[in-house]
């Protein structure tokens, strides 16, 4: 039912073209023909409104990847300026910690990805050369 809202906020100028049209076939129309008209032109505009959630879900998953996109970014250049302050930590479990006052590195040894939470949100991201230089930077202190 959400789509059928956005679909009126967004587009409520096609109904608005479609209600038109439909009192134009009323009011001109006056045999048979007219009702087909009118269920032709109602049924376009409910597969046309049907259609637009997956216009929907297109955008709100390119919208989506954009946003962790961005965060990834500033994520990474807040560890790149953050290193010097970058403490390191050995859990119990073989796991490690790095924070920052920003940013949170959780791994384990060898890892491919790390578990980043960075501003509140967590993510994943895989071990590049500049997080696994700003892992051995906060090891070394």
């Amino acid at each position: 039912m959400d789509q059928w809202s956005v679909f009126l906020q967004e587009r409520w100028f096609i109904l608005a073209i479609g209600v038109v049209v439909l009192l134009l076939i009323v009011k001109l129309v006056k045999t048979v023909i007219k009702w087909v008209l009118v269920l032709a032109l109602l049924a376009g505009l409910f597969f046309y409104g049907a259609s637009y959630k997956d216009k929907l879900a297109e955008m709100t998953g390119t919208l989506g990847e954009a946003v962790a996109s961005g965060v990834k970014d500033q994520a990474m250049s807040a560890i790149a300026s953050e290193a010097k302050e970058a403490k390191y930590k050995a859990n119990a479990d073989g796991t490690f910690t790095v924070t920052t006052k920003n940013i949170q590195v959780d791994a384990a040894p060898g890892a491919n990805e790390a578990k980043i939470t960075f501003l509140g949100q967590s993510f994943t991201m895989k071990m590049d050369d500049a997080l696994r230089a700003f892992i051995e930077q906060a090891k070394s202190k």
